[in-house]
């Protein structure tokens, strides 16, 4: 598994990354919880406080956990260029993340300024040394472009994600008045999904899924050009924002349709790489990428039906959007590279800290069970398969998928400590 020209000599202490791989499944496990006991609620629109409480406790909690573990851990590996305190910013991520989330989530539930307040407040304290940190590494960054500019560029879109974010939380605080919060809301998600967690997802497969999935590499022509088509998108959206009204839906028509075109080009190009694979073995991390990869096609073909659609449909089919690209798409894609990552970081340490010879140590298989990965994988394909009709269907009947969802986060979870733990037991040190 390891490739040449990776700074593995330059990796942090497995306990920074493996710290939020580990506590990610109990916010998945907290939205499904949360979802069961307001599925009326959250069904009703992405407005309502509930549908607000779960977006963030997925996007801050669990997906946003486990991001910003894998770039700490990729920046010094794959661009070579270490990230400054590495250990002390994934403590700060994991307690204002963490915190943040909850009190986030709390906030809108309650319609409470103080504790929205406190969970902007948290997330600074999170947020603003991860920011700063990996700046200063990009910064540095020489090896690998094709890796190291989506990451610039998702860093970016972080960044605008979180001005947009602190902007409309000190306005349902009280703070400041905005016209139309719901527009700029819909900047801040786009912003968040399409460029934070889209063009990450990007950047780390261009290298990870030829790696990891033994496939040839992404065509040099894509590399070069869709993550550029991105960043345009979001601009083009963004920039509709400023100027007079009857300008706005050109420019955001063709930020949507390029974000869509970028999107299918990535899903598809994937999905023909992994057909490609050098191994034809099965692969549980193949079969969430799979999932993932078919869930970002259907999300980007509902972009024309959203620009489309009356107002009644739209709701709908925005929470269906939601469903395929947080837990379609972006969990799935995150399942699969954890049970890629983790048992090949604990192997990896475990040798580097006793340099044990063969047969001495645990080799990666042995670190995660794939019938256990494959077990998680069934519940969760399960769940999305159960949840994407939900938005048209009666709530009680959304009950069953949400369920699964808990469960499938219930065995992720014990998936990784149980990795943790045969870490420990041959003397592994994070």
């Amino acid at each position: 598994m390891a490739s040449p020209g990776l700074s593995y000599d330059q990796a942090p202490p497995l306990g920074t990354p493996l710290r939020l791989f580990l506590a990610a499944p109990v916010f998945l496990i907290l939205a499904a919880m949360l979802a069961m006991v307001s599925v009326d609620d959250w069904l009703a629109g992405r407005w309502t406080p509930q549908a607000l409480a779960l977006t963030h406790l997925l996007t801050l909690g669990y997906l946003g956990m486990v991001m910003t573990g894998a770039v700490l851990q990729i920046l010094p590996v794959v661009v070579g260029s270490p990230v400054p305190a590495a250990r002390l910013i994934g403590w700060l991520a994991l307690g204002g993340l963490g915190s943040g989330a909850l009190l986030l989530s709390l906030g809108f539930l309650g319609s409470n300024p103080v504790l929205l307040g406190l969970a902007a407040l948290a997330l600074t304290v999170g947020l603003v040394p991860f920011l700063l940190g990996t700046l200063a590494s990009l910064a540095r960054a020489r090896a690998l472009p094709h890796v190291a500019w989506p990451m610039r560029q998702a860093w970016m879109a972080l960044v605008v994600t979180f001005i947009l974010g602190l902007a409309l939380a000190a306005n349902r605080a009280g703070l400041w008045h905005l016209s139309d919060p719901m527009e700029l809301t819909d900047l801040h998600a786009a912003w968040g999904l399409g460029g934070w967690i889209l063009i990450l997802v990007i950047g780390v497969a261009y290298q990870v899924v030829p790696m990891l999935q033994l496939t040839p590499p992404y065509p040099r022509g894509l590399i070069a050009s869709l993550t550029w088509a991105m960043p345009v998108a979001l601009l083009l959206l963004g920039l509709a924002w400023f100027v007079p009204r009857g300008a706005r839906p050109g420019m955001e028509v063709s930020g949507l349709l390029i974000g869509m075109a970028s999107a299918l080009a990535f899903a598809l190009a994937t999905l023909g790489l992994q057909h490609q694979r050098r191994r034809k073995l099965a692969d549980v991390t193949l079969d969430f990428w799979r999932l993932g990869m078919s869930s970002l096609i259907a999300a980007a073909l509902l972009v024309p039906l959203l620009v489309l659609e009356t107002h009644a449909g739209r709701d709908r089919l925005q929470l269906l959007l939601g469903l395929l690209f947080l837990l379609g798409f972006a969990a799935s894609a995150v399942n699969g590279m954890l049970y890629k990552i983790v048992p090949f970081l604990g192997w990896f340490h475990l040798q580097s800290q006793t340099r044990a010879g063969a047969g001495k140590i645990p080799n990666m298989r042995q670190f995660v069970a794939d019938a256990k990965a494959r077990w998680h994988f069934r519940l969760h394909l399960a769940a999305v398969l159960l949840l994407l009709p939900t938005p048209w269907l009666h709530a009680p009947l959304a009950l069953p998928g949400l369920g699964l969802l808990a469960a499938s986060a219930m065995l992720l979870g014990r998936n990784l400590h149980q990795a943790r733990a045969i870490f420990l037991a041959h003397t592994g040190r994070l």
